[in-house]
């Protein structure tokens, strides 16, 4: 069946409906997120907002509540949906996931694999890069975060995406039982030992194709580029982090801001080398010493269960329960976004 518009288009673009997500931004520049409903009302101390005001109005309006107060009214970007969706695992920031895409050279059409899928973020941006052609498989160890993610995927583009699935295992092992030997063309993984997926990824990905690797700290980076290049058969592996500044504008008062999103993670890439072939040996400048066996051993550790888990790196740790109840709100919002499509 052909499609008669772009998968998500409906969502993002045309008049205001119940079921899409606005975003209300106030004299103060505070910005609120809601799913319109009909006959729905948004309370806050400052008076009572309609959802009928805005239903069937162009974006772009500017619209009082009963109390007066007025606010502007946008669909949110990518950007700013990310950041309001429903959570349990921490999203991977907008300025990483462009970066991931524009790394990882995420083409329309693509088979990417995907591993540690979290709330869904970073696979809304797979999944708009590879487009309706293209396939997304996504792996991920806790079933709660992959309810999470299926939600916010759907309420995304008002639809469950043609091209993606979710598979619940370990990324170290269930693509090579699942994927064609290397019919991937793209790997991105997020997770904390990404090591243990080198095997998997050297069977599934495609000669010259692309691994993207986010990790969050230095000891995580080391190793991995270590390992990558202990392995053979992978580039010389290459790492950055993007930090953000925005800007204070005012008049002549044009300067920085006093805040910044700064490191969130760093971004480690390395392409597939055909079958049998080693990379070639760099050179490099001598070094001038060598790394003391304290900084060793506690690069290699004694056991990777004791090392690289959440507690000692100190990455936040979602309850069950938690994750239950982001899993429970980002369904609503799948649900109310499918009825749009479902209308048009």
């Amino acid at each position: 069946m052909t499609r008669a518009a772009p998968i998500g288009q409906g969502m993002r673009t045309g008049l205001l409906k119940a079921g899409q997500r606005v975003q209300l931004t106030d004299y103060k520049g505070r910005k609120s997120t809601i799913t319109l409903s009909e006959g729905g009302e948004w309370h806050t101390h400052r008076g009572v907002l309609h959802h009928d005001k805005l239903i069937a109005q162009p974006e772009g309006i500017v619209v009082e509540n009963s109390a007066g107060f007025r606010y502007q009214v946008l669909r949110p970007l990518l950007n700013d949906y990310v950041l309001s969706m429903p959570r349990g695992a921490t999203v991977v920031y907008p300025k990483d996931s462009a970066q991931i895409v524009q790394v990882a050279d995420i083409f329309p059409g693509a088979h990417v694999l995907e591993a540690g899928v979290g709330s869904g973020a970073l696979s809304i941006s797979l999944l708009r890069a590879v487009g309706d052609s293209g396939t997304l498989n996504s792996y991920e160890l806790r079933e709660e975060f992959a309810d999470i993610a299926r939600s916010n995927v759907e309420a995304f583009f008002g639809e469950p995406h043609p091209g993606w699935s979710i598979r619940i295992g370990d990324a170290g092992q269930k693509p090579i039982e699942i994927e064609e030997p290397g019919g991937v063309d793209r790997v991105v993984l997020d997770m904390l030992t990404p090591w243990n997926c080198l095997n998997a990824v050297r069977t599934v990905l495609a000669p010259g194709g692309v691994w993207v690797s986010y990790v969050a700290t230095v000891t995580q980076l080391s190793r991995l580029a270590e390992e990558i290049r202990q392995s053979g058969g992978f580039t010389e592996p290459e790492a950055h982090e993007t930090m953000l500044r925005t800007w204070h504008m005012d008049g002549l008062a044009v300067r920085p801001d006093h805040r910044m999103v700064a490191h969130t993670g760093f971004l480690l890439s390395a392409r597939r080398l055909a079958d049998n072939q080693l990379p070639l040996e760099l050179k490099k400048r001598e070094k001038v010493s060598e790394p003391a066996s304290e900084d060793t051993q506690a690069w290699a550790g004694t056991n990777d269960d004791e090392i690289w888990d959440q507690e000692t790196l100190k990455t936040r740790v979602v309850s069950r329960k938690k994750a239950r109840k982001a899993a429970a709100n980002s369904l609503k919002h799948a649900e109310a976004a499918k009825e749009v499509v479902n209308d048009e």
